[in-house]
């Protein structure tokens, strides 16, 4: 065996890769990254659940509520007995899901005749249209932008053919 040279070790040294003392490690960042751009993908998909969530449950409310608008107001006694009771059930299907019955819309048209809407065999349409404001959203930024989702359903109803035996 031959001893080594200066220039030998000098070359070996170059091929040294450079260790924790040098200040260019990146040992321990991989988990600081995943940390960073795990939250960073969270956020929003935490935020898109809870809106999506929101949307949901306003729509199943306001289909609910319309179905349960027409049906009380086609048993009811009267047009303006109709009313009334749709307009409970309408606050009352929303209230199940949390949403307020505030910003709601209700319109009921009839058809074949659109003054008299208890006639036998006639049809009975209930439109609700609900504004769902975006989770986590202060009222404050409302200001421009409606920060709201409008949901709408409707619902037909036929009149008992035995309507005004009773």
């Amino acid at each position: 065996m031959r001893p080594s040279s200066p220039s030998d070790s000098r070359a070996r040294g170059a091929e040294r890769t450079v260790g924790p003392g040098d200040g260019c490690s990146d040992r321990g960042s991989a988990s600081l990254e995943f940390l960073t751009a795990g939250f960073l993908m969270l956020v929003p998909l935490v935020y898109l659940i809870l809106t999506l969530g929101a949307i949901q449950s306003a729509a199943l409310a306001t289909e609910g509520a319309a179905r349960q608008a027409a049906r009380v107001f086609v048993q009811a006694e009267s047009t303006a007995a109709g009313s009334a009771a749709a307009l409970r059930a309408l606050e009352l299907a929303l209230a199940d899901h949390g949403i307020e019955a505030e910003g709601t819309s209700l319109a009921i048209s009839c058809a074949p005749r659109a003054d008299q809407c208890h006639t036998r065999r006639g049809w009975v349409t209930v439109d609700v249209a609900v504004r769902v404001p975006l989770p986590l959203v202060p009222p404050v930024f409302d200001l421009r932008v409606p920060l709201a989702v409008p949901v709408e359903a409707s619902a037909t109803q036929q009149v008992s053919r035995f309507w005004g035996a009773r």
